[in-house]
């Protein structure tokens, strides 16, 4: 499978979208592996979970153009980068779908969703009374997605793992659209960051990105 969708986002970033249709086996003899990934592979063994690493770095691969070993790490956060490439990343997966954001010149959030009814029953957990009370009822679960995606594309980019959507993320008003953008703010201690997060229905599925 190729890629199954690809968005520039400025001349240095850009995101893609691949649908996993390949068995693990044929995901894996397009990488190339050190041994503590191959031992962590190992440890997952077979099923989504596993599908979804291997999608991720086989669509990293095409798009950074590149038959090489890719060092790619994660930090103590669980934000994943590459040593020795002068890219930002940052990676998804849900279902059919693995989702990869690079950028040369800031760092990146994306998060990629399958659209379920389930999302309306824990929105609360994640959004405030002003956020919820401006939800659109004609399209409530779709832009529920939206923020959802938005605010963990946030997350993602921010780093950090000590946040919470629903204190400390907050989004402005918007009008639902199969595409468009949203004003958000990470408000958390003396930390104060404003976020014009993307967001794009494809098929069944929500994608949130941005670029800090």
């Amino acid at each position: 499978m190729a890629i199954a969708y690809r968005q520039r986002v400025d001349d240095d970033t850009e995101f893609a979208l691949w649908k996993i249709e390949e068995q693990a086996n044929e995901l894996y003899s397009q990488l190339q592996l050190d041994d503590d990934e191959k031992t962590f592979i190992d440890q997952i063994s077979n099923g989504k979970r596993h599908l979804h690493w291997l999608g991720t770095r086989v669509l990293l691969r095409k798009m950074l153009l590149t038959d090489d070993y890719i060092d790619c790490k994660v930090d103590e956060h669980g934000k994943p980068y590459l040593v020795s490439m002068p890219y930002h990343i940052s990676f998804s997966h849900s279902f059919d779908y693995a989702a990869v954001m690079i950028s040369k010149n800031g760092p990146v959030g994306i998060d990629i969703e399958n659209v379920k009814e389930k999302v309306e029953r824990i929105a609360h957990k994640f959004m405030s009374q002003q956020e919820l009370a401006a939800i659109d009822t004609d399209n409530k679960i779709q832009q529920l997605y939206v923020c959802w995606c938005a605010k963990e594309a946030i997350y993602k980019c921010y780093g950090q793992k000590a946040v919470s959507f629903l204190d400390n993320i907050s989004l402005q008003p918007f009008t639902y659209a199969d595409e468009g953008t949203v004003t958000a703010r990470l408000q958390k201690a003396d930390v104060a960051i404003d976020y014009k997060v993307g967001y794009l229905k494809y098929e069944d599925y929500m994608i949130g990105y941005v670029k800090g």
